[in-house]
């Protein structure tokens, strides 16, 4: 009974649907609903992806709503009916998200673009199911993990560029099980690890293999011969075995092969490369070819000579010996990088033939002869690295007829003579540096003819004079001036601050003099300030605080006066200060400055304001003691009835005389004399400052002095002040000199309290 009812479902349900399937067939409204509702999944699809993206910064995605028909969603791109979508292009978007599973209901996707995005996580294998998915961009997000092994399933998949992530684990063998299509790999930048699948060769129509910066190891598979490659690149990799000289015959085809860094070696026990480069005559279109950082050994080949090659690339390896003549063949090259080798011997005179040569490198090698002025000779030549070599003699006028040149390294050589003037006619250096040699003479005049340069300009560590030259100031877009470490002298001039772009001033180690111009202020962009070890004089300038600078060197000059606050000043250390011993402040030798004190209370006051209170005393003392003695001789004489002229009293010839040496040395140096002038004393031995204002207060105390030196001669004893009259005057006077302006002597004075009731 249940098995006939199950029958007769089957037979309905088959029956239904062969009807559906008869009605679509011949009814066009059908269709359209189909289409409809597979357009209504796509868009179902993307809003919800919509809803998974977590950042987007610049709203990108705002109109991917339910009003918005699907194929006018911003990136969205739909088929020439309309019926689905199949692209989306979401690059450089800036979106946070992880890639949802869901986009695999977009079965009629054929272009996946989420180029420089961020996207984190792992990559959803249900991406797998996109059997009409031709290409997938992936590069520049955050996605980790391995590649899917499902991605054996798109197996009409031609572009696959996931550089720039964080990918892991093996290359899965299966990716490229099914890989009939494939054309473009690219996993460059990642942390993929393992051999490269032999499998690869059963991607016939293979164009492109870049693995550099990976941990691929092994060696380079020999079914690579199977495919059509044009460009491999496997560069910062851990691969090894000898340079692929077979692998590479069967690659005809080759434009660019790029193996550098990685851990291979030349043929004969690394001492032969001219199996591997006489090879590469069979890859006729080649045209780069680096082979960089591995050590490789031996001498340069006379087979180096590719005819096409434009660029390439020995730099870091142990290649020996002379250049051959036959570099002269590269007649298309354009860059010829030799840095750090061990090069030696002659730089032959072929080297004229390269008349597309734009870059030429040269430097860290054991060259000990002169530059070669057939160097002058190659018009498109825009950059010259000789640096680091043992290059002597003078540096070839030739070099002037560069009229390309922008970037010249002569560094670190031995290089002498003066700087040709015809060198400084290269209008469009953009850098310079002749430092490190042993150059003579005067910076040339014709400096201003570089006034293009917009990198630096270096000619520290020679033997250079003259003044500081002011054409340095025509260099308007110069960032870095180096001029260290040279014999010249003058000022550091206001035109400096023309150089407008400049983040780099070193002019440490010279003779300069003068003072640093305020206009240092106007460099805006300056970062770093070096003038050490000169003859500076004068202030800082406080402009110096109003710009970013954030290293400042001004030791061991002549600087004085107080260290500015604010700006680099306030994070500046006491290094930036050192030898300066005139200067003063908290990051200087002198912590803190001499305060600007009140001279009634400075101690050479005090010591002044005693010597006159102690002369002042005596001076009393002794013209009391004349009076008193004059008196009683008068009386005397009166008594005798005598009316002569009484003689000089022996009190004269007794009383002590102070002699200006014997009041100098009791002073300490400090020598005065009571005269004429507003009452005012001079004194000697002391700044001119001390002086003024010592002479403006005993212009007040003096008639004081005088006064009461007269009272003390008055003939008749109660008109003469008592001693004790006398010592409170001066105490009044000390009070009065010590700041305290509201104390008057009227009160004794000249009316002697102790005669107030008496007689």
């Amino acid at each position: 009974m249940g098995m006939s009812f199950v029958k007769l479902f089957l037979i309905l349900l088959v029956f239904v649907l062969c009807s559906v399937s008869a009605s679509c067939d011949t009814d066009s409204a059908c269709r359209r609903r189909h289409r409809r509702h597979s357009l209504d999944g796509d868009k179902a699809a993307l809003v919800a992806f919509k809803k998974s993206v977590l950042v987007d910064p610049e709203s990108m995605l705002s109109n991917w709503e339910d009003g918005v028909h699907v194929c006018n969603f911003t990136g969205v791109t739909c088929n020439k009916q309309h019926h689905r979508v199949t692209k989306i292009d979401l690059s450089s978007y800036g979106l946070v998200a992880r890639i949802p599973p869901f986009l695999s209901n977009l079965t009629a996707l054929r272009v996946l673009n989420l180029y420089e995005n961020h996207f984190f996580g792992t990559i959803p294998p249900e991406i797998s199911s996109l059997q009409h998915l031709r290409t997938i961009v992936f590069n520049r997000n955050n996605l980790n993990g391995s590649i899917p092994d499902s991605f054996a399933l798109l197996t009409g998949l031609t572009v696959f560029d996931a550089m720039e992530n964080n990918l892991t684990g093996p290359l899965p063998p299966s990716f490229f099980s099914n890989c009939t299509q494939l054309k473009v790999i690219d996993l460059s930048y990642n942390d993929i690890r393992g051999r490269i699948p032999v499998e690869i060769g059963n991607c016939p129509g293979l164009w492109t293999l870049s693995l550099y910066n990976n941990q691929f190891t092994g060696q380079l598979p020999p079914s690579l011969t199977n495919t059509t490659l044009y460009n491999l690149d496997v560069e910062y990799n851990l691969l090894y075995g000898e340079l692929p000289s077979e692998l590479v015959s069967k690659l005809p085809t080759l434009v660019f092969l790029h193996l550098s860094y990685n851990n291979m070696r030349s043929h004969g026990n690394n001492t032969d490369l001219d199996p591997f480069f006489a090879t590469l005559g069979n890859c006729t279109g080649l045209m780069e070819l680096e082979l960089a950082g591995m050590g490789l050994g031996g001498r340069l080949p006379s087979s180096i000579g590719h005819p096409n090659l434009k660029r390439l690339e020995l730099q870091e390896n142990s290649i020996f010996g002379s250049i051959p003549a036959e570099i002269g063949n590269l007649s298309n090259i354009t860059m010829l990088n030799l840095t750090s080798n061990f090069l030696n011997g002659t730089i032959p005179e072929e080297f004229s033939l390269l008349v597309m040569l734009e870059r030429l490198f040269l430097s860290r090698n054991l060259f000990h002869i002169r530059i070669p002025s057939t160097l002058g000779k190659l018009p498109h030549l825009g950059l010259l690295d000789l640096s680091n070599n043992r290059f002597d003699g003078e540096i070839p006028a030739s070099l002037g007829d560069l009229v390309a040149l922008r970037s010249l390294f002569l560094n670190n050589n031995l290089l002498s003579g003066a700087i040709p003037r015809e060198l400084l006619k290269c209008s469009n250096l953009y850098m310079l540096d002749l430092s490190y040699n042993k150059l003579q003479g005067r910076i040339p005049q014709e400096l201003n003819e570089i006034r293009e340069i917009r990198g630096f300009i270096n000619l520290s560590h020679n033997f250079l004079e003259g003044r500081l030259p002011i054409e340095l100031s025509k260099l308007e877009n110069v960032e870095e001036i180096d001029l260290s470490s040279n014999n010249l002298h003058g000022n550091i001039f206001p035109q400096i601050s023309s150089c407008i772009a400049v983040k780099m001033i070193n002019f440490s180690h010279n003779s300069l003099e003068g003072q640093l111009p305020e206009s240092l202020g106007d460099l805006k962009n300056l970062e770093a300030f070096d003038v050490s070890n000169n003859s500076i004089t004068g202030n800082i300038p406080m402009s110096l605080s109003k710009i970013n600078l954030t290293f400042l060197n001004l030791s061991y000059n002549n600087f004085e006066g107080m260290v500015p606050s604010g700006g680099i000043f306030d994070s500046a250390t006491y290094m930036s200060f050192l030898g300066n011993l005139r200067l003063c402040g908290a990051t200087s030798s002198r912590p803190s400055c001499p305060r600007t004190k009140h001279w009634f209370r400075s101690r050479t006051f005090l010591v002044i304001l005693i010597v006159v209170i102690v002369v002042s005393v005596l001076l009393s003392a002794g013209c009391c003691v004349i009076g008193i003695r004059r008196i009683k001789l008068m009386v005397s004489l009166s008594k005798n009835g005598r009316l002569r002229k009484p003689p000089t009293p022996d009190i004269m010839h007794n009383f002590p005389r102070i002699t200006h040496k014997e009041l100098s040395n009791a002073t300490g140096g400090l020598v005065m004399t009571v005269g004429a002038g507003n009452g005012g004393g001079a004194i000697e031995n002391m700044g001119n400052s001390t002086a003024n204002m010592l002479t403006g207060s005993i212009g007040y105390i003096a008639p004081e002095l005088i006064e009461l030196g007269i009272l003390c001669t008055q003939e008749t004893p109660s008109t003469r002040p008592t001693m004790l009259d006398a010592a409170d005057d001066l105490g009044r006077l000390k009070r009065y000199l010590s700041g305290d302006t509201t104390v008057t002597f009227a009160s004794s004075l000249g009316i002697s309290s102790s005669t107030i009731g008496d007689h």
